[in-house]
């Protein structure tokens, strides 16, 4: 690990954090995502978390493109997680532009097709998902997969499933508290599987690795 990366990662992170709160401020309502905008009550929030994620990829992947496109992943996810818990909306034109950034990145810094298989198979299997229980999750969702897929390649898998784990759990209070009327009451999924996408960016791999060592 390199420690300089890190602190370097950090201050980037705060840097990133208010464009960061902006884009999120300005994506559910269609203003230029950069257009000035009111000091959020969420920037400190959002601005810790671009500068520890962006300080934990310096940490962990150095000098490098990978440590910078890591960085970027996570920034998204941050954006991501403040529209849907606020708005229960992942903007297209977040992670759509954001996914051909990151497939295009990865592969011009690792080529390989397991970025767009990543971004296509985690695509797919929310989208079934979605046609199975339309009322469970959104085609938003389904984006966002991609999205993970594009960054993560094979331990999009991991990710998947943390964010599923974690968000059965608030999904059992509601059901337990609510019983049958909780079926009507949905949960931001997009938040969850951010955090599966941020787990997996620095330990899928490592993860897969230990579940394929326990099936031998």
């Amino acid at each position: 690990m390199d420690a300089a990366a890190g602190l370097v990662g950090l201050l980037l992170g705060f840097a990133v954090g208010p464009i960061a709160d902006r884009i999120a401020t300005n994506a559910p309502i269609r203003r230029p995502l950069l257009a000035g905008v009111k000091r959020s009550s969420r920037l400190p929030l959002v601005t810790a978390g671009t500068a520890l994620l962006g300080g934990a990829s310096g940490l962990v992947f150095g000098f490098t493109a990978e440590a910078l496109i890591a960085a970027f992943f996570c920034s998204v996810l941050v954006v991501v997680t403040r529209t849907d818990f606020e708005h229960r909306l992942i903007p297209n034109r977040i992670v759509v532009p954001g996914a051909l950034l990151l497939l295009a990145a990865r592969t011009l810094d690792d080529p390989s097709v397991v970025w767009l298989l990543g971004a296509l198979g985690a695509g797919v299997v929310l989208f079934l998902i979605v046609l199975a229980y339309p009322k469970g999750m959104g085609m938003g969702d389904v984006k966002l997969a991609a999205f993970l897929g594009a960054g993560l390649g094979a331990p999009v898998i991991v990710a998947l499933f943390i964010g599923f784990l974690a968000a059965f759990f608030p999904a059992a209070v509601l059901l337990v508290r609510h019983g049958r009327a909780a079926r009507k009451q949905a949960i931001a999924l997009g938040p969850f599987l951010a955090l599966g996408g941020v787990v997996a960016l620095f330990a899928g791999a490592s993860i897969l690795d230990w579940y394929l060592d326990v099936g031998v």
